[in-house]
């Protein structure tokens, strides 16, 4: 066919090679269900071969939207015979005066390839919309195999139709999706991975695409994908271990084509970067990511708050705090809710700070009476937490006891608004024990342990301390004993030494003696099952534990 014109599809007409037929004459031929003399006019009139014709009256049936019609020609293709055209002709070698001519004929097959590889597509798209997901996946894959076969015969060494890259990239993008909808998840991460590393020639946008599809998969769609496969390893390369590991990877990659300015700033990157960050703990990471990315991408209030969130989780508090509030001060965002909640949340551990979060979390509560309960809920417990951390350094008896009253407040108000928050109910439960109103912190504490099912080791340990301040004391050994059968080995330090006390408590010396001596031998296995790096953070524990040990002794 030259290097005239193939395949062109318009409303009114199809031209090829010079050659016009008006669609609508077409049209009436599929209409009554004359395939054949359809078929036999396009051949004629547009000089096209059997392939060729079928793809185009398969392309004006798929945009007619009659898909079981569109599928009944596409069946009658040929892929290879096409395929098989266009590497006879990329293989030759243009040679003296001849070369035009035959740079013209791989243009030219390259043009028939691609009508016929559209064809395909439009198959695989068809029975996607059909619900044919497998069938789909496998005629979508036919076009990358075959592509991929003819790259290798030497098609990169001539120019490549713009049509027949776009009708490959679309594949590329395409077959992972089918998979998933087909269920087939291992393909689909194959797919996803032959997409990336295999020489499709996309452009970055296709390809950004792709990466941010994956990380998506790899991140929530609840499959464990296997690692690549030594075919594709690169000697030196990093191989990610799991999936997080492979998203965090990619989501690097896309922010690096950012910077470079190879993709437009897309900010679903940075909140799956933030995610996926964020479970692994790795915080000051992505702090380091927010730090580098170009100015005017983020706001700097908005930056300053997110470079806080990373800091406080990283435990570097004094960075976090210092940097809320520049973004609370009177001229950027005073209100800002989260951004109060967080400051106050971090100046609640420290007596010292608890004044400031307190003035924090009234603004908090403030702005949350126009906004959801929770969020009110939550203002109103770090209020609570303040006040409590502030009372610890009041100047008096009678501002400590005024602050606490407001603390009490504070909690309460907030357990009516989240009434099944557990951590909530733990914090007033030890609020209640530090100022002796015993019978609400067992009563709370109760109601901590039946959220929570006794799964935790904090909510046995403030039962029996505060069945112990009640002078309870065998019913605190026993809530003890039912502790340790609970917990594991390496975790019952703290609650052997509660035993321990509890037995002084009843004036059973011996007793408490033999529980130090087996606190004792517990401690001293861990140091040899641990290693040297865990024995500093004990050092302490022990050196208190030998000084208890020693009194009751002697």
């Amino acid at each position: 066919m030259g290097s005239t014109e193939h395949g062109r599809v318009s409303v009114r007409e199809f031209q090829a090679n010079g050659s016009r037929i008006a669609a609508s004459e077409v049209e009436a031929k599929l209409d009554q269900g004359n395939i054949q003399e359809a078929e036999d006019s396009l051949r004629e009139g547009l000089s096209l071969n059997f392939e060729e014709a079928r793809a185009l009256l398969g392309k004006l049936e798929y945009q007619r939207g009659n898909l079981e019609g569109a599928l009944r020609v596409f069946d009658g293709i040929d892929l290879q015979a096409a395929i098989q055209r266009l590497q006879s002709s990329s293989s030759e070698k243009p040679q003296g005066k001849k070369g035009r001519t035959q740079n013209e004929s791989a243009s030219g097959s390259q043009h028939a390839a691609s009508l016929v590889l559209e064809a395909i597509y439009l198959k695989a798209k068809s029975l996607q919309k059909l619900g044919k997901f497998t069938e789909a996946a496998d005629n979508c894959k036919r076009i990358l195999d075959s592509v991929e076969k003819i790259f290798y015969q030497g098609v990169p060494n001539i120019q490549v139709d713009n049509k027949l890259q776009e009708i490959v990239s679309h594949a590329v993008e395409l077959l992972p999706e089918l998979w998933k909808q087909a269920g087939c998840y291992d393909e689909a991460i194959s797919a996803y991975r032959r997409a990336l590393l295999s020489q499709w020639n996309l452009d970055n946008d296709y390809c950004a695409r792709i990466q941010k599809s994956f990380v998506m998969f790899l991140l929530y769609s609840g499959v464990e994908a296997s690692p690549p496969s030594l075919a594709v390893q690169t000697e030196g390369s990093y191989v990610p271990k799991n999936n997080l590991e492979e998203a965090i990877l990619l989501l690097m990659v896309l922010l690096r084509k950012f910077s470079l300015g190879k993709m437009k700033w897309d900010p679903s990157v940075m909140e799956h970067l933030t995610f996926a960050l964020s479970i692994c703990s790795q915080t000051s990471t992505l702090a380091k990511q927010i730090e580098e990315l170009m100015p005017g991408v983020y706001h700097r209030i908005d930056c300053w708050n997110s470079l806080a969130f990373c800091y406080s989780g990283a435990g570097q508090n004094d960075c976090a705090l210092s940097l809320l509030r520049k973004s609370l001060h009177k001229h950027e965002r005073p209100n800002d809710l989260t951004s109060l909640l967080l400051a106050a949340r971090i100046c609640s551990e420290d007596s010292h700070l608890a004044a400031e979060g307190v003035i924090y979390a009234q603004r908090a509560v403030n702005n949350a009476r126009d906004q959801n309960e929770h969020l009110k809920g939550v203002a109103l417990r770090m209020l609570g937490l303040c006040l409590g951390k502030h009372a610890k350094v009041a100047s008096s008896d009678t501002e400590r006891s005024r602050l606490h009253s407001k603390a009490l407040e504070s909690l309460v108000a907030a357990i009516k608004l989240e009434p099944n928050n557990s951590d909530l109910i733990f914090e007033l439960a030890v609020h209640y024990a530090q100022h002796r109103n015993l019978s609400n912190a067992l009563r709370s504490a109760r109601h901590f342990f039946n959220q929570t099912g006794g799964s935790m080791l904090k909510s046995w340990r403030l039962l029996a301390l505060i069945l112990s301040a009640q002078q309870r004391f065998s019913e605190a050994e026993v809530v003890t004993d039912a502790a340790l059968d609970q917990t594991a080995r390496w975790e019952q330090g703290p609650l052997l030494r509660l035993k321990a006390k509890l037995k002084i408590s009843q004036s059973r010396p011996m007793d408490a003696i033999e529980t130090y001596r087996y606190l004792l031998a517990l401690v001293q296995a861990q140091k040899k099952s641990f290693g040297s790096f865990q024995i500093s953070s004990k050092v302490r524990f022990l050196w208190v534990l030998r000084i208890e040990v020693t009194h009751w002794t002697n």
